[in-house]
């Protein structure tokens, strides 16, 4: 018990300490907040205001009202409702995908760099014919062929094609720390190849991964709106690609009354892809300690 709260008291003092931090870098704190409030929003949103489940023909194509703040759309469900209801799998594919394609590339990245020799060149090679096939046409190909249903799926696809790209970078992140003092030592004192990757060289880099991540979750988030935008991921849930792409296809475009129905999940995209965007760019601060204002 003791060390569990020992565990959790530095939990805390580091959150505070991070938080501290972030507030010096108004933009970064911004997103941060902006971020997590989405995430809770879209996880805890659909219990508190679920799902309309029928349609309600004498709201259709209503525009803001006090009772609805983003209007109705052409089943006369409220606009606002489904973009509360609508962003678990957004964020879902964001998180997955972003987090799982900067894993394989920091295995493969570092590995290259700092086994290098005929390892290091054969990665890469594979690694520059994988960056010249053209990953969104690939993807939607992959998509209708493998009849894509749930967004975990389509997530691990994304991250298997688009981990090329950042295992470059950090492979160039890798050759660059490795020639450093106690990179040079820890390699002869043999401490093994493992333990100098994870234990040496990755929490040096933590920022260039961290901010990595969160721009491949940004891609990650137009990949899958332009699947279903063209209509070859079609989810059951309405999730924030669906309303655009349902949006327009009922002639939205056409009625300026009913405009909130495809502003509304854009600007959710917009939002969410602003607060990603803005809290990576106050990481720096988080994770480089000679970048930061005394805290």
């Amino acid at each position: 018990m003791n060390a569990l709260r020992e565990a959790l008291s530095g939990f805390w003092r580091e959150a505070a300490k991070t938080l501290k931090i972030l507030s010096h870098n108004k933009m970064g704190l911004f997103g941060f907040v902006m971020m997590i409030l989405i995430i809770l929003l879209s996880v805890l949103g659909p219990v508190i205001w679920p799902a309309e489940t029928s349609a309600n023909v004498s709201a259709i194509n209503k525009g803001v009202s006090a009772q609805h703040w983003l209007g109705t759309d052409f089943q006369g469900q409220d606009n606002l409702r489904k973009i509360i209801n609508g962003g678990k799998d957004i964020v879902t594919i964001a998180l997955v995908t972003g987090i799982l394609s900067m894993l394989i590339a920091v295995i493969v990245g570092s590995f290259s760099a700092f086994i290098g020799g005929w390892v290091d060149s054969l990665l890469m090679q594979f690694v520059d014919i994988w960056l010249t096939i053209p990953k969104f046409p690939l993807l939607a190909v992959l998509a209708t062929v493998l009849a894509l249903k749930d967004v975990v799926t389509l997530s691990v696809l994304m991250a298997l094609l688009d981990w090329p790209g950042l295992a470059r970078q950090v492979r160039s992140q890798v050759l660059s720390l490795k020639r450093l003092d106690y990179i040079e030592a820890a390699t002869m004192l043999d401490l093994g190849t493992p333990k100098i990757i994870f234990r040496e060289l990755l929490p040096n880099m933590m920022s260039f991964i961290a901010i990595s991540t969160i721009f491949e979750m940004t891609h990650a988030i137009y990949q899958q709106t332009g699947l279903v935008f063209l209509g070859i991921v079609p989810y059951s849930s309405a999730n924030w690609g669906v309303m655009i792409s349902a949006a327009e296809r009922r002639g939205v475009l056409f009625n300026p009354q009913a405009a909130w129905s495809i502003l509304g999940p854009m600007g959710a995209i917009v939002l969410f892809q602003l607060a990603l965007v803005s809290f990576a760019r106050s990481l720096d601060e988080v994770f480089n300690p000679r970048l930061r204002t005394s805290v």
